[in-house]
C-alpha cells in the first residue's frame, strides 16, 4: 500500500472516503494489481522467445535488427491500439521501447556477451 493509499484508508491527511467508495478503490486497484502482474509474466515470455531469436540470427548471422520487420509490427500494434481503444501512439511507444531491448540483447548475443536467457535476467 502507498502512502496515498495509507493515508485515504486511515483518514491521514486526505478527505474521510465513504466506505463503498473506499471498497470500489480496493477492488479496482486489486484488479490493476492483477494485471500489472500478467503484464510482466507476458513480457518475460516475450523476451524468451525472443532471446531465442537473437540466438537463431547470430547462429546465421544475420543482423540484431530487422527494420521491415520493426514497421509492420509498430503498424500492427498501432491497429489493435485503435481497435482496442487505446492510444496508438502510446502503444508505439511502448513497442519501441521494447523493440530497442530486443536488439539490444540481440546485439549482446551476437557480440558472444550473453549465452542463456538468464544471463539477461529474463
Amino acid at each position: 500500500m502507498t502512502t496515498s493509499n495509507t493515508n485515504e484508508a486511515t483518514g491521514g491527511a486526505g478527505p474521510r472516503v465513504d466506505p463503498a467508495v473506499r471498497a470500489e478503490l480496493d477492488r479496482l486497484r486489486d484488479s490493476i494489481d492483477n494485471i500489472d502482474a500478467a503484464v510482466v509474466h507476458m513480457l518475460a515470455e516475450r523476451f524468451k522467445c525472443t532471446q531465442q531469436v537473437g540466438h537463431l540470427k547470430a547462429a546465421h548471422q544475420l543482423p540484431p535488427a530487422d527494420p521491415s520487420r520493426e514497421a509492420h509490427q509498430i503498424a500492427r500494434l498501432r491497429s489493435l491500439a485503435e481497435n482496442a481503444k487505446l492510444d496508438p501512439a502510446f502503444a508505439e511507444k511502448l513497442l519501441n521501447f521494447i523493440i530497442a531491448e530486443v536488439i539490444r540483447h540481440h546485439e549482446r548475443i551476437a557480440d558472444g556477451t550473453v549465452d542463456t536467457i538468464a544471463d539477461t535476467g529474463e
